[in-house]
């Protein structure tokens, strides 16, 4: 017995976006090995005077910053009286962000919620180790869309 011929038109598919293969990268692995999600908005975070993680990082003791990054990271120690540190990755690297319990209870929702976060910040710097101290947090994560991004969170 012969296998049966099938004449249909061979059917080709479009390549998928870049922006396509991030979210499918992030919605099944979490991560990509790809472009990093923050340098396809990043026009949009200059626009509204959000620096990179590097300009931060090089940024002088006491000089007003602002960066926005995805959330990877919150932690709020028992040892450390109420501050909580936040670590924001775009993609020239991370920042570490320093809130205070007063900025905590007062943007709670932006601390605990947001995915992408903006931070307005004065940087403390003590040699090569660099934080920014929040003073004012924005919740940018409508910006993301439906990309699915995830923290680790202690607190």
């Amino acid at each position: 017995m012969s296998p049966a011929t099938i004449n249909e038109p061979l059917i080709t598919l479009p390549a998928p976006e870049k922006v396509e293969n991030l979210i499918a990268d992030y919605q099944h692995l979490g991560y990509t090995l790809g472009e990093h999600p923050i340098s396809m908005l990043r026009a949009c975070l200059s626009a509204m005077r959000f620096t990179t993680a590097s300009a931060v990082r090089s940024s002088a003791d006491r000089a007003l910053a602002r960066a926005a990054g995805l959330v990877i990271c919150r932690q709020r120690p028992g040892t450390a009286s109420g501050v909580m540190f936040i670590t924001l990755e775009d993609e020239t690297g991370s920042t570490n962000v320093i809130v205070h319990p007063a900025l905590v209870e007062k943007q709670r929702r932006e601390v605990l919620r947001a995915r992408l976060l903006g931070v307005y910040g004065q940087v403390q710097r003590d040699g090569e180790v660099v934080h920014l101290i929040a003073k004012r947090l924005v919740d940018h994560s409508d910006l993301l869309a439906t990309l699915a991004t995830r923290s680790r969170d202690f607190h």
